[in-house]
């Protein structure tokens, strides 16, 4: 999976990306193939488990629903708390129990056959994803500051290959969960699970008893603490907003597909094409933003360029193009947003540390996925209102284009001197 991920011709020169992984130490190393791993073991599973669940076990539609909502709340809404017991226990334990917990889980989905053991497996699922998601993440970004303040250059050169390192697996987990599925879904699933069983022993071996620098609490009211730091929850909604744009890859984007072409067949053709932009360009997009742009600046523009996909999709609505010319827009759209995701995401992990006090950065991590995953929970339901109202056909993009425009003035101010160049000094 390294060879893959880093793969050259031959008497090519070195890319930025294994410039950048040899200069890492091997606990960067370790986390960013593990968000790698996990990738492929959650995306060989979940993308076909909508389709199981509704002619293998013939769920009604709702109940499909139900559980799918289930297993996202019981991920996104418990990562604060996954985040809160990084910091209080450490890495190392919390990754394996998230691991033992999703392989519990992946065994159980192969084998349940009725909707409370379904129900089970999923939210085993999702509380896996709440404990070591937070961890990983975590790690990566306080040790990527750690190598900012060794010289090696901006952080977010780090955190945009760990990001990257996740596109791959989400490329690739699809890609083998299809060819198991030949077999069934069960072989699907334990197949899955045999990733995170390697992905536990690969950190027995690997992960230290005891990371320099890391700082464990358990002193109280480091929520109260949280809740009162405006410019973290002020960066929470701006993220929640780009999120809450990136969600509508599956509620506006499959509309207009329908639109333009009468049936949804070039959505895949448009998720593949957005995933490999993302493997292919995720490192010199940071490359050239870590020169240029400060964290703040990198997110404004991702959200401005977010805003313009959504605008070009607003613009060509009145003229109701229809098959090959109706899916430009919509191409355009899906680019922007690509292109947009690539300097938000790294340069708000990179973010965080700044904001979080000493020994919380779990806590700071976990906040970020549940309150943005709470903002696009209440926005989504707001969007496909919009979209089901009698409107001009441009007003429910234009408004889409105006979200993440309007988030730039929600993003704080860094301080002085916390820039995001190779020279920037992070601010505590």
């Amino acid at each position: 999976m390294t060879a893959f991920f880093l793969r050259r011709p031959a008497g090519a020169p070195k890319s930025p990306r294994e410039r950048i992984w040899k200069t890492l130490p091997p606990l960067l190393r370790l986390l960013i193939l593990t968000q790698l791993a996990f990738n492929v073991g959650f995306y060989a599973v979940l993308p076909f488990l909508a389709q199981h669940l509704g002619t293998a076990i013939g769920m009604a539609g709702w109940t499909v629903g139900f559980v799918l909502g289930l297993r996202t709340f019981s991920q996104q809404g418990l990562f604060v708390v996954g985040g809160w017991l990084v910091d209080r226990y450490g890495v190392r334990p919390i990754v394996f129990a998230g691991c033992a917990l999703r392989v519990a889980g992946f065994a159980w989905l192969g084998y349940a056959g009725q909707t409370w053991a379904v129900i089970g497996a999923v939210l085993l699922i999702g509380l896996a994803a709440a404990l070591f998601s937070p961890a990983v993440e975590s790690e990566a970004a306080r040790q990527a500051v750690a190598w900012e303040e060794d010289g090696h250059g901006p952080r977010t050169r780090v955190l945009a290959l760990f990001s990257a390192a996740g596109q791959v697996g989400a490329f690739v987990g699809p890609l083998l969960g299809a060819l198991l599925l030949a077999v069934d879904f069960r072989t699907t699933c334990l197949a899955g699970a045999a990733v995170f069983v390697l992905v536990l022993a690969g950190h027995t071996r690997l992960m230290p008893q005891h990371i320099p620098g890391r700082v464990h609490t358990r002193a109280r009211g480091g929520l109260r603490v949280l809740l009162r730091n405006r410019r973290f929850l002020a960066l929470c909604c701006a993220y929640g907003t780009y999120l809450l744009a990136y969600n509508q890859l599956y509620l506006a984007l499959p509309d207009e597909v329908q639109r333009a072409t009468g049936s949804q067949s070039a959505l895949s053709w448009l998720f593949a094409l957005a995933s490999l932009l993302a493997v292919c360009a995720q490192l010199p997009v940071s490359h050239w933003a870590g020169d240029r742009l400060d964290l703040r600046r990198s997110i404004a523009v991702g959200l401005l360029l977010i805003a313009a996909g959504f605008a070009i999709v607003a613009a060509a609505r009145p003229a109701a193009w229809t098959g090959i010319a109706g899916l430009l827009p919509a191409t355009g759209y899906v680019l922007l947003l690509t292109l947009g995701q690539m300097l938000i995401v790294p340069a708000t992990r990179a973010w965080v540390p700044d904001l979080a006090e000493d020994g919380r950065l779990g806590l700071y991590t976990g906040a970020l996925s549940s309150v943005s995953g709470l903002i696009v929970l209440l926005g989504g339901s707001a969007t496909g209102s919009l979209l089901d109202l009698d409107l001009p056909p441009a007003v429910p993009w234009l408004v889409l284009a105006a979200l993440p425009a309007l988030a730039v003035a929600l993003l704080p101010h860094r301080p002085e001197g916390a820039g995001g160049g190779a020279d920037a000094v992070p601010a505590r």
